[in-house]
């Protein structure tokens, strides 16, 4: 009986101990991931055409229909180089963005053929009020979305480097694109991307759950498209400045999505913001934030 009474004590002490252990860890909270896109209207984003004002649409080449963001050509006669960029109002640094995106249709026959079923999303990008009136594509780092013709294969969710570098598998990596590992999606198939962002240090390309590219290191370059193609030639104005800055970390910028010729749709777009208070006490800290900023917080 006495034994009995004694393994039933040391039962009940390892019970509390390993209570009180659990307690004492941070509670894991769920992920508020936030909507980019309403499903409504363009609120919330920026337009920057090449050739036209701060959010001249031209010929309504974003719209939105069916809860999605449309890339559509319907009323160019010519493509004319206007590549155009849909920009977020707010910068972010370190977080999560994920998405999904169609290839539809078929590209301008004026435009450049690479453009043919290209697109994209532009991570750590300058922002659409900076960019020149008729400046190509904005400095930052571009998470490339390609579709397959039905008979070769083609890779998607690369990264192009527009006016930066970044080093892959620890190696400095100055050619304009890195190609991924993934497997070849179709016209009129959704893909579902992710792109996990942590400043200058860490961006990881994810499509249909694979992850297929990772690369480091992200900085500023010393060109538009590597150091043999300037900022100049790339109608990029005030050069001097991003020359002033080649080799210096890019920790943070806008996302922008792309219209290169190519219709293309994009819905379900969300962000995880990993900046925030991270002060146990307050109220607003989450779990899962990686980067402080404790001025948000709240007691």
């Amino acid at each position: 009986m006495k034994i009995i009474n004694h393994r039933i004590f040391l039962f009940g002490v390892m019970a509390l101990f390993l209570l009180s252990g659990c307690q004492s860890k941070p509670r894991s909270q769920p992920e508020s991931w936030e909507p980019l896109f309403n499903n409504k209207d363009l609120s919330g984003w920026d337009i920057k055409i090449k050739d036209f004002p701060l959010n001249d649409n031209y010929k309504n080449t974003f719209r939105v229909a069916d809860s999605m963001i449309r890339v559509v050509y319907s009323d160019y006669e010519k493509f004319d180089s206007h590549f155009g960029h849909l920009y977020t109002k707010a910068p972010y640094s370190y977080y999560k963005l994920r998405m999904q995106y169609r290839f539809t249709g078929d590209h301008l026959a004026d435009a450049p053929s690479w453009a043919d079923r290209n697109s994209g999303v532009m991570l750590h990008s300058q922002s659409a009020a900076s960019m020149g009136s008729n400046q190509d594509f904005p400095v930052s780092l571009e998470f490339q979305f390609l579709c397959g013709n039905g008979k070769d294969t083609v890779s998607t969710g690369n990264v192009c480097t527009p006016g930066t570098v970044i080093d892959v598998n620890g190696k400095r990596y100055t050619a304009h694109i890195q190609k991924s590992n993934s497997k070849t999606y179709l016209k009129d198939e959704w893909v579902s991307v992710i792109a996990e962002v942590y400043g200058d240090s860490l961006i990881r390309h994810i499509v249909n759950g694979d992850t297929v590219l990772t690369y480091t290191n992200a900085q500023i370059g010393e060109g538009l498209i590597a150091s043999d193609f300037g900022w100049k030639r790339g109608n990029v104005p005030d050069s001097m400045y991003w020359i002033s800055r080649a080799n210096t970390p890019l920790k943070e910028g806008y996302i922008a999505l792309q219209a290169e010729s190519q219709p293309v749709d994009f819905r379900r777009i969300e962000i995880l913001n990993l900046v925030g208070c991270m002060d146990p006490k307050a109220k607003n800290n989450k779990s899962y934030y990686l980067k402080a900023d404790n001025k948000q917080c709240e007691y």
